[in-house]
């Protein structure tokens, strides 16, 4: 299986709500914002997603804090009836997530989190911003369900 993100982020969401969250690059990190996105979802009526977007949310959060030296890690959330996007930020724009392969790390179970993003996602990517002179960039992923309120 490759993973293969999808290279263009969704637009936002028709009729619905964005959210975001800053939290410092820490240990934490993947436990704030696996709540915070836990408390939209519920607020939202998107409990049907809860533990997809926890998932995923969590292996982002902390590939942020594992491979990059940002200060800070920024978490948006749009919210609609039938989806989500969710969006990590840093600033680091070339610290792309990359697959891991290799035995080595396979054992350790690191290298995994974007073979997680492609099983559960509806769609997933990444985004550089800044133009020229690259500032930073988001990975973002999408989910959708059956159970979502119409």
């Amino acid at each position: 299986m490759t993973a293969t993100p999808t290279p263009v982020p969704p637009p936002p969401p028709h009729g619905g709500e964005t959210y975001r969250l800053a939290v410092p690059n820490t240990a934490t990190a993947p436990k704030i914002a696996r709540d915070f996105l836990d408390t939209l979802l519920h607020v939202s009526r998107h409990d049907a997603l809860a533990d997809d977007a926890r998932l995923c949310v969590t292996e982002l959060v902390t590939n942020a804090h594992r491979h990059t030296q940002t200060h800070r890690i920024g978490v948006t959330v749009a919210v609609n009836r039938k989806r989500i996007t969710v969006y990590v930020s840093d600033d680091a724009p070339w610290a792309l997530p990359v697959p891991n392969t290799t035995l080595t790390a396979y054992e350790l179970g690191c290298g995994q989190g974007v073979f997680l993003l492609d099983r559960v996602a509806e769609t997933w990517g990444s985004t550089i911003y800044g133009g020229l002179s690259p500032s930073h960039k988001a990975v973002w992923f999408t989910l959708a369900g059956n159970d979502s309120p119409t």
